[in-house]
């Protein structure tokens, strides 16, 4: 047998095929990889590009057109993060036969998978928490279970609700309420041939139009002390901004995700501007202390093509419509709640962009697949007979259309 040492490029294969397999989350979201770092590499704070989706408005008139310009808007993601795994290796770990597909599976699950699967579930349960806090809406009722599939029935039409595509559609929550609804419901989930053909880790089936897997890296909330808030006597909402200021008898400050409602704040169809029957949810950006002016998402628009909310009676709000208005939160105070969610893939985007090759490059590899850049790098220490490798990603993520995403709540925890 012809043995040989492991190589970057072969590594670099090993750990994106363990990642394809071991993402959930980061799988069935937008990924996007930046070309424009592949010569020099991106750096901790550079900024990738990331492209929204074109949006268009209807007309009416049959006869007379109105030409829309294509405009695919480019939004920038800061590079936060640089994470990654280093390892070491004796001469005698590192030799083995690269030619034998045997060989390289077990170096593959001896040394690969845990590697990426630390990895990969330290960034997707990071940003499933960034994920969770920028959706706005919630189907469910605080403190108690999910058992059945109403709750994800009303995530569903809150979906719909905002115009996201009926396709390429996900549920993720965590094991303890998926065994809740699928107990005596396993029919329900039976996944299709397609389906099975392209299992991924974590998927359960598929029902009411979406994709459900299981996953225990689900961010819970954890309310303040205080849900009995009010805005303040004067409420500094702009319209077309995020501003809101909670009136400052607060007892304590409110937990940034928290989800709630306006008094008298209606949701309203995106394109017609029609009423909805439901409050309009908001999500706590930042702020809530007992001074100074908290950041709401989504923005609120009062007027124009933009309008997301509406009076009691379909009417257009004034920025005093919000001045000494009750908020109701979702939730009791100083209480857990688990946070599963419904979203379509566009709703959050990853992205990861080349790390910059180093000198050596037969030391040194990059490569990509499925949107996933990563960067394997070796060195030796010839006093310890040792070789270390690093294995690194560079990356980002938002979430450019966190209206086509709903939470799930159940059971306090």
């Amino acid at each position: 047998m012809a043995n040989s040492f492991i190589n970057t490029d072969l590594v670099a294969r090993l750990a994106l095929k363990s990642a394809h397999e071991k993402s959930q989350f980061i799988a069935t979201v937008d990924r996007q990889y930046d070309e424009s770092f592949v010569s020099n590499g991106a750096r901790h704070g550079n900024t990738l590009r990331v492209k929204s989706p074109n949006m268009y408005t209807r007309r009416q008139n049959s006869r007379v057109m109105s030409v829309q310009e294509q405009d695919e808007k480019v939004q920038t993601i800061t590079v936060g993060t640089q994470d990654g795994v280093d390892m070491s290796f004796t001469s005698k770990e590192l030799m083995f036969d690269t030619e034998s597909p045997k060989e390289v599976a077990a170096f593959q699950e001896k040394y690969i998978d845990p590697a990426m699967n630390v990895l990969i579930s330290g960034i997707e349960s990071d940003f499933i928490a960034y994920a969770t806090k920028a959706t706005y809406q919630l189907a469910g009722t605080a403190g108690t279970a999910i058992t059945d599939l109403s709750v994800p029935g009303i995530a569903r039409a809150k979906l719909n609700q905002q115009l996201a595509p009926k396709d390429k559609r996900v549920a993720m929550i965590d094991s303890v309420t998926m065994g809740t609804i699928i107990n005596g419901r396993v029919s329900y989930f039976n996944p299709s041939g397609e389906i099975s053909s392209n299992y991924r880790e974590g998927m359960v089936g598929r029902n009411a139009t979406a994709d459900w897997y299981e996953n225990d890296r689900m961010w819970t909330l954890a309310n303040g002390s205080d849900v009995t808030i009010d805005t303040d006597a004067a409420a500094l909402v702009v319209d077309g901004t995020g501003a809101l200021d909670f009136h400052t008898l607060t007892a304590s400050a409110v937990t940034v995700g928290s989800v709630f409602t306006i008094a008298g704040v209606y949701d309203c169809h995106p394109e017609t501007k029609a009423k909805y029957p439901n409050f309009k949810q908001f999500t706590l950006v930042s702020g809530g202390a007992t001074t100074g002016a908290s950041v709401i998402s989504p923005a609120l628009y009062l007027t124009g093509p933009r309008k997301n909310v509406v009076s009691s009676t379909g009417g257009e709000l004034a920025a005093s419509d919000f001045n000494a208005k009750t908020l109701t939160f979702v939730g009791l105070a100083s209480t857990r709640y688990v946070q599963g969610l419904m979203y379509h893939k566009d709703a959050f985007q990853f992205v990861t962009a080349d790390m910059p090759l180093k000198a050596d490059a037969a030391s040194c590899s990059v490569r990509q697949k499925d949107g996933i850049s990563i960067r394997v790098w070796q060195g030796s220490d010839i006093r310890n007979d040792e070789l270390l490798l690093r294995l690194d990603i560079m990356y980002g993520f938002a979430a450019l259309r966190p209206e086509w995403a709903c939470r799930l709540i159940g059971s306090a925890g």
